[in-house]
């Protein structure tokens, strides 16, 4: 039996493994795709440990296959010989149309496979695979400015009305 799982890492039927915070700040999301994972028996153990890193992660397309590269899931520490490599290259399962549609977006404009998160859903291991362009210093100095003057609003709205009652 699996140990229980802290209820703030569940959204809708899925356990969040791990997350890529810093791609929504480095990337603009333009799309987003579940993609299932080939892994290793030592892998999946690791995972239900809740270990992973997704921060230097990114996804290829090579002879019409998804391949995610450079995420890190340690070794399984009880694992003997059969115990696998922290930062192999892993396939990624998604329909034909998907990865054409994939093969399409980033030939042509220049996009990149950036994983969002890892997780599980129904006790197989997803990953929120995102299409993104690279922001610039300048989109991403705008984004913290529009987020510092939404929060000196609310702030401003929430002690206007704290005044008002």
């Amino acid at each position: 039996m699996s140990p229980p799982v802290p209820s703030s890492n569940r959204q809708a039927g899925r356990t969040i493994i791990a997350q890529n915070r810093k791609a929504r700040h480095d990337y603009t999301v333009l799309d987003t795709y579940e993609a299932g994972l080939v892994l290793t028996g030592t892998e999946v153990k690791s995972l239900r440990l809740g270990r992973a890193s997704l921060v230097d992660g990114f996804a290829t397309i090579d002879s019409g296959e998804v391949f995610l590269r450079n995420v890190h899931i340690p070794e399984y520490e009880q694992g003997s010989w059969t115990n696998h490599e922290p930062r192999r290259v892993r396939k990624l399962l998604l329909h034909r149309g998907e990865i054409e549609r994939l093969v399409g977006k980033t030939k042509e404009s220049g996009l990149t496979l950036v994983p969002l998160a890892l997780y599980f859903t129904e006790g197989k291991v997803k990953v929120e695979l995102a299409l993104a362009k690279g922001k610039r210093t300048y989109d991403k100095r705008q984004d913290l400015a529009r987020r510092d003057a939404d929060r000196e609003v609310a702030r401003a709205l929430g002690r206007r009305n704290k005044g008002s009652d």
